[in-house]
C-alpha cells in the first residue's frame, strides 16, 4: 500500500486544482453577468448626414430613439433619408456591440470566448 501513497496525494492536489478552477470560472461568470446587465442599461448614440439622423440604442442593441431633422425630409429624395437612417442604425448597433465587447474583455482579459455574447 505504501507505493500507492504518492498517487493518492497527487489526486488530492488535482481535485483542489479543479475545484479552484471551477470557483474561478463561477466568479468570472458572475462578474460577466453583472457587467453585461450594467452595459445593457447604457446607451450609445450614432448620427448620419452631419446630424440629420440620430439614433440612440442600448447595450441590448435595441433602438431607443430615432430623430430626423426636418431638413432631411425631402419628398423628392426619400432614398437619401432611407440611407441616412440605415447608416445611423447600423452605426448605433456596432457601437453597442463594441461597448459590450469592451466590457467583457475587461473581465476575460482580452481572451475571446466563442458564444460569450
Amino acid at each position: 500500500m505504501g507505493k500507492y501513497k504518492g498517487f493518492a496525494g497527487a489526486g488530492m492536489n488535482q481535485n483542489r486544482n479543479v475545484s479552484n478552477v471551477v470557483k474561478q470560472a463561477q466568479k468570472m461568470q458572475e462578474e460577466m453577468e453583472k457587467v453585461q446587465a450594467e452595459i445593457e442599461e447604457k446607451t450609445v448614440e450614432a448620427t448620419a448626414g452631419g446630424g440629420m439622423v440620430t439614433v440612440t440604442a442600448n447595450g441590448k442593441k435595441e433602438i431607443l430613439s430615432l430623430k430626423i431633422n426636418p431638413e432631411a425630409v425631402d419628398p423628392d429624395d426619400v432614398e437619401t433619408l432611407e440611407d441616412l437612417v440605415i447608416v445611423a442604425v447600423n452605426d448605433a448597433i456596432k457601437k453597442a456591440e463594441d461597448m459590450m465587447a469592451e466590457g467583457m474583455s475587461a473581465i476575460t482579459g482580452g481572451i475571446n470566448i466563442p458564444g460569450l455574447f
